[in-house]
């Protein structure tokens, strides 16, 4: 049993490290990219012209066409690190630049210029959810609005939020619940629900992390405003 009972004790804390990497990886927002063809020019060990990859806005995997604004979102990990959101290659929101908070972390976009308007985060487990509610109201038509979840982002929802957040393009909004995983990119006076929203459900039997689901992250090409 003594035994039985270290092994148990050895895994639990090798666990802990491998999550305490991955969520510290996630907060430096480390560049892992490798100058290989440098390395072996000084190592002598091969001859070739090493070429960097072309690095897209917001490190998308291609390019945008013209009149859309490149994103990434990246929502947050479980309670340790905060969500990322970038736009245009320019990092808005992040627990790097300290404006990151537990819940909903919201970005508020001009959709005609891509500049940024204001972000804010709303705590949904201890917080007042009327303050969130009057923050949706007063955006403003033609706004770009993008949300990332980070710890609990639902206790404290109501219909009336919930209701607001829909009317954005959101479908899972309805659905959100305890610990879950939500990243969503949509827009005020949206006539169609939006194509770019991923939901994850907080689930025991399939959470990455013990107590909270995976990290989701998405990009894509947000169509400028012409009007």
């Amino acid at each position: 049993m003594v035994r039985a009972s270290g092994i148990l004790k050895l895994a639990a804390l090798i666990s802990s490290l491998l999550l305490a990497g991955f969520l510290a990886f996630h907060l430096l927002e480390i560049n892992t990219d490798f100058k290989v063809g440098s390395f072996l020019s000084r190592s002598g060990q091969g001859h070739e012209t090493y070429t960097k990859p072309t690095r897209y806005k917001c490190g998308l995997s291609k390019s945008c066409p013209s009149r859309h604004f490149a994103f990434k979102i990246v929502s947050g990990a479980a309670t340790v690190v905060g969500p990322r959101i970038c736009l245009e290659d320019k990092l808005l929101m992040s627990s790097v630049k300290n404006n990151v908070g537990r819940g909903i972390n919201i970005v508020l976009v001009n959709g005609k210029t891509g500049n940024l308007i204001k972000t804010e985060a709303f705590d949904m487990w201890a917080g007042d959810v009327a303050t969130l509610i009057k923050f949706l109201k007063e955006i403003e038509d033609g706004t770009v609005v993008m949300m990332a979840s980070f710890d609990d982002c639902s206790t404290k929802l109501t219909d009336e939020a919930r209701n607001l957040i829909a009317e954005l393009g959101s479908t899972a909004i309805t659905t959100l619940g305890f610990r879950d995983n939500w990243i969503f990119v949509g827009g005020k006076g949206i006539k169609t629900k939006s194509p770019f929203e991923q939901h994850i459900k907080n689930n025991a039997d399939s959470n990455k992390f013990e107590g909270w689901p995976e990290v989701l992250e998405m990009e894509g090409c947000v169509p400028q405003r012409q009007d």
